[in-house]
């Protein structure tokens, strides 16, 4: 992936973007002009030209940036598909990049080197071009967000049959653990009175509900806590899903990757805060004693809850999860959830819905996430909807009476659980790429990790 020793003998690498490449051309040897040309180069985003020395081997290549008016501008997704498109060997950039680039680019390469191939007879090899750090680039900070990133992309792309509940709480116990964390796990019939939510949507699988709570960093530090969504697999319950509404559905846990991607970058860099990380991990399965629409659900707050769709179980979970975080008064306090298809039919898979209800903090993640290409959206938390949950035999329902403003509906059932004065930040998100991209592959698309950690180095650090 990178390659620190034999700097000056690594193939030269130049970044060039559609608008420059007159300029850039003007400072080649003819005959590389001549070469390029004939290969076409136009400087479009992707294209990767090389040429060769006098042996006719490769001497250096050219990346297209595309429309790029500034390489202070540069996103990882830049460089996610330069590794799999560049010939092999080691390779150095040849432009000046300013630090934020720099680390863009070495974060994009590596994410596009990533691999899923734990399930095949014959792995793919990885790529083998690599890549000499860029001169200015942090790289601490690359190889703690990008081992954040692949261990988030191997646990969402994971089949449900190996990550159940225990596997997912397994393995992010063990992760906190080696950074420093101390933790507990509640699973089983031991969370029918502290958190019967999760008891109630979990109870029906043969890999029993857990939750997971591990605190790191110096107790009298600023207290952040992040609460996901672990929903290891979703058949609807006895509100069943059709055929192809399950297909994807291993990726229901994507909101306990994403938090668990973010809290081992804040562990591993150390950042000076109370972390707390808190994850329901359940799986919404079909048996004698799932629970039914129309049952009665107490959550962990004492708020009542009448089933209306067993399908809308992500938020029954975190309800509990957010009632223990909010009564922590922590600083910051965010959740992760694969929550609602109407988010994803508002926005598509690539933006995130980011609610929250400090109009300072939501507009901060949103000028982080833009300036490291990890987008979100705004959404409101639209008050003229709150009446949307009556019930005629509880305190809410679950579901609303209405089919519109199903993410708004989702976020306020959420709100109901975290009290006012807390700053609470929910993000709905898909966690998955559905189409081929460079160095992005159909999977497993952790997001808004970086923005966040952005957000928490600016706030905190």
């Amino acid at each position: 992936m990178f390659e620190e020793r034999d700097v000056a003998a690594a193939r030269p690498l130049w970044l060039v973007a559609e608008n420059d490449l007159e300029s850039w051309l003007a400072g080649r040897k003819a005959e590389d002009r001549a070469w390029l040309a004939a290969m076409n180069f136009r400087g479009e985003r992707h294209q990767v030209a090389s040429w060769p020395d006098g042996s006719g081997k490769v001497r250096a290549a050219v990346l297209g940036l595309g429309p790029l008016t500034s390489l202070e501008r540069l996103e990882p997704w830049h460089l996610a598909g330069a590794a799999d498109r560049l010939p092999d060997g080691v390779w150095r950039i040849e432009n000046a990049l300013p630090v934020a680039a720099a680390t863009a680019a070495a974060i994009g390469w590596a994410y596009g080197s990533y691999r899923f191939e734990r399930y095949r007879s014959k792995p793919r090899a990885a790529p083998s071009a690599v890549l000499v750090p860029p001169q200015l680039a942090d790289m601490a900070h690359v190889r703690h967000m990008t081992a954040a990133l692949a261990m988030a992309r191997d646990l969402i792309n994971m089949p449900a049959g190996d990550l159940t509940p225990e596997r997912l709480v397994h393995e992010a116990l063990e992760m906190a653990m080696r950074c420093g964390a101390q933790g507990r796990v509640l699973s089983g019939d031991a969370l029918r009175e502290g958190y019967p939510a999760v008891h109630a949507v979990g109870q029906a699988a043969a890999s029993a509900p857990r939750l997971l709570d591990f605190s790191w960093g110096d107790p009298a530090g600023r207290k952040v806590t992040l609460v996901g969504k672990g929903v290891c697999f979703d058949s609807g319950g006895l509100d069943l899903k059709p055929a192809a509404g399950m297909l994807l559905m291993k990726k229901d846990m994507g909101g306990a990757a994403c938090a668990l991607a973010l809290a081992r970058v804040v562990m591993e860099s150390a950042l000076p805060v109370r972390l707390r990380v808190l994850v329901p991990a359940v799986e919404n399965a079909v048996a004698g004693n799932a629970y039914r629409p129309g049952d009665v659900v107490r959550t962990r707050k004492g708020i009542t809850v009448e089933v209306g769709n067993t399908d809308a179980e992500g938020r029954l979970i975190l309800a509990d999860a957010l009632a223990e975080a909010d009564a922590g008064q922590p600083d910051l306090l965010v959740d992760f959830a694969t929550l609602t298809g109407a988010a994803r039919i508002a926005l598509g898979p690539e933006l995130p819905a980011l609610f929250g209800n400090r109009e300072a903090t939501v507009d901060a993640l949103l000028r982080h996430g833009r300036r490291v290409a990890d987008p979100l959206w705004p959404m409101p938390l639209w008050d003229g909807y709150d009446d949307e949950f009556s019930s005629k035999i509880a305190d809410v329902n679950n579901v609303s009476g209405s089919t519109f403003a199903g993410a708004i509906i989702g976020g306020l059932f959420l709100r109901r659980f975290v009290s006012p004065a807390t700053d609470w930040l929910h993000l709905d998100l898909f966690g998955w790429n559905p189409k081929e991209r460079p160095g992005r592959p159909v999977g497993a698309e952790p997001q808004s990790v970086r923005a966040l950690h952005a957000l928490l180095v600016d706030r905190y650090g």
